[in-house]
């Protein structure tokens, strides 16, 4: 039972649509999201703290040259896997090179658990195979890599709340912590929330609830299961909004949940540019050649009527 739900089959098409997603926002987030990273070559080395995983390997303290070298091939790597070849071959090599970037990142003081279901994601794209965004034969391998990432978006939200009742104890929900979250980078509707008495609280209470309970999203019925996942949407929407924190690595691993295959964005670009009347319409088929008319025939003459 356990194992069907696991390998539970889904379209080639929404690992597909999930590989390209998570390819390209690995191109994103070298640019866009964590071009900070490049920086800590220009640290000293003795400020490298690195995390346990980077203590065990051990991996090498960053140098100027080995993080050039890593955002360049990791760039140009990513953007080749996001096209769907060699799926193998490329995703794990995309998984070690981002995984290094990552312990670069997080060793100088500061973690984010935003990662944690992203990296899983990486982890796993590899053993689906190959996958078209055209292909809508089901496969077990896919589904497993959808299922294992969803399950790593749950214990994100559920492991952070076991972590606030650990070191902060019931204190965490009655404390100051978003009022101090607001303090240091909240926004103008977050100074608006602020002023009514008693909603930060509520709201501290709210986020525990929340993450203790997201396994659920696995209880409910399949045609309810969307909604849920919109909530967590939702969730991190308001998260935005007030305290400017975006979880985007966590958001794209969480659309291992959705049917991504209906998406289709190429096929409706090509639709939208090959509109009739578009600039971009395409060209008409010729006019089939005209057939010259025959000659008048000299009329025919009736045939006789049998009495």
């Amino acid at each position: 039972m356990l194992s069907r739900w696991l390998t539970e089959p889904v379209p080639r098409a929404r690992v597909a649509a999930f590989r390209t997603l998570v390819y390209l926002f690995v191109a994103a987030d070298l640019v866009v999201f964590t071009p900070w990273v490049r920086d800590k070559a220009s640290v000293s080395g003795e400020l490298y703290q690195p995390l346990f995983v980077g203590r065990l390997l051990p991996l090498p303290t960053p140098t100027p040259l080995l993080v050039t070298i890593l955002f360049w091939a990791l760039l140009a790597l990513a953007l080749a896997a996001a096209t769907g070849r060699a799926p193998r071959v490329l995703g794990w090599t995309v998984f070690l090179l981002y995984f290094e970037w990552m312990i670069v990142a997080m060793s100088y003081g500061k973690v984010d658990h935003d990662r944690f279901a992203f990296l899983v994601a990486l982890a796993v794209l590899p053993t689906a195979g190959r996958a078209r965004h055209a292909d809508r034969d089901r496969t077990e391998a896919g589904g497993w890599a959808l299922r294992v990432t969803q399950i790593a978006v749950v214990c994100t939200y559920f492991l952070a709340a076991w972590a606030k009742l650990r070191f902060g104890g019931l204190d965490w929900m009655t404390g100051s912590v978003l009022a101090r979250a607001i303090i240091r980078r909240g926004t103008e509707l977050a100074d608006v929330i602020a002023q009514v008495p008693y909603l930060l609280i509520a709201a501290q209470i709210g986020i525990v609830a929340f993450e203790l309970l997201s396994p659920l999203v696995f209880a409910v019925p399949p045609r309810w299961r969307q909604a849920v996942v919109a909530f967590f949407y939702s969730f991190h929407l308001v998260t935005v909004a007030t305290i400017t924190i975006s979880f985007a690595p966590h958001l794209v691993a969480m659309t291992s949940f959705l049917s991504l295959e209906r998406v289709r964005p190429l096929w409706r670009l090509r639709r939208l540019l090959h509109r009739p009347g578009g600039a971009d319409r395409p060209p008409e088929e010729p006019d089939a050649p005209e057939v010259a008319a025959p000659q008048d025939a000299p009329p025919v003459q009736p045939s006789a009527t049998v009495p």
